[in-house]
């Protein structure tokens, strides 16, 4: 039978596996809980409406790999939605209300806090979740005491020469980065017959506009016809495989350092 939680980041660092007795035992001062968010949205003719969480399991795997075994990092079940609104009305959509994604997400935080942790990591799949997550993680620390942490897959470092400026800049949705990534972690969900491209004229209208910052208000229908951002055609297995290997050894780097990270730390005594 084939089952979904293999590897060894779901073997040794997946949460939900251990007993109630086994949770209530583990040293917690240096322990983190990440808790991984997606989507299930349109992305274009060629990749599956569950790409952005497949994206934050599979990176989070990879990074596993190169945390040591002394570092309590903790993997919670991965969300599988998000908010997805700008991509409503495409087949496959299926999008959380903002109300209803902040009442998970404290209710999430608050059994995390009673479980004794203190440290929650945000690890974001989806660039459309990215402003509430920001939000909740200052409700959450409000309202729990928890140390709150958020980082974005979107947001990672890519390495110089490995996808163009063009791609970099505007190339945010089903475009060679995220295809790579999939080509390389899920090769058997890509329809590489259906590769396509397509780019938004935003530098052509605007001198200060831009996706990443200096951001507005779009939905996929303002922007696109494909349903994507970006050139999928030069997207590679190979490609995807050096991605992962340098963005899950940034985020091992960022998980070992947040288990000692202290806030009460941070004001000048």
């Amino acid at each position: 039978m084939e089952r979904r939680y293999n590897g060894s980041a779901w073997h040794d660092r997946f949460l939900p596996r251990l007993t109630s007795a086994e949770v209530q035992a583990l040293p917690k001062e240096e322990a983190l809980v990440v808790l991984p968010i997606g989507a299930v949205e349109q992305h274009g003719s060629h990749l599956p409406v569950y790409t952005d969480t497949l994206l934050a399991e599979s990176v989070l795997d990879e990074a596993c790999k190169y945390v040591p075994e002394r570092y309590a990092v903790w993997l919670l079940a991965p969300m599988p939605y998000g908010i997805s609104s700008e991509h409503s009305g495409r087949a496959g959509t299926i999008s959380l209300s903002i109300p209803t994604l902040q009442g998970v997400l404290m209710d999430i935080a608050q059994g995390v806090r009673e479980s004794g942790f203190r440290r929650l990591l945000l690890f974001n799949g989806h660039g459309g979740n990215s402003a509430l997550l920001n939000l909740m993680a200052r409700e959450v620390r409000l309202k729990t005491g928890l140390m709150v942490f958020c980082l974005n897959v979107g947001g990672l470092t890519i390495e110089e020469g490995l996808i163009t400026e063009k791609e970099r800049l505007l190339g945010i949705h089903g475009g060679d980065y995220e295809t790579s990534l999939i080509m390389a972690s899920y090769p058997e969900w890509v329809r590489e017959e259906r590769l396509g491209a397509e780019y938004p004229r935003l530098e052509e209208h605007s001198r200060y506009l831009r996706f990443q910052n200096a951001g507005f208000a779009w939905t996929i229908d303002d922007v696109s016809e494909s349903g994507i951002l970006g050139d999928a055609r030069t997207a590679s297995a190979d490609k995807g495989k050096l991605l992962y290997d340098r963005q899950g050894r940034q985020v091992a780097d960022i998980l070992m350092e947040l288990t000692s990270f202290e806030i009460g730390k941070l004001k000048q005594q």
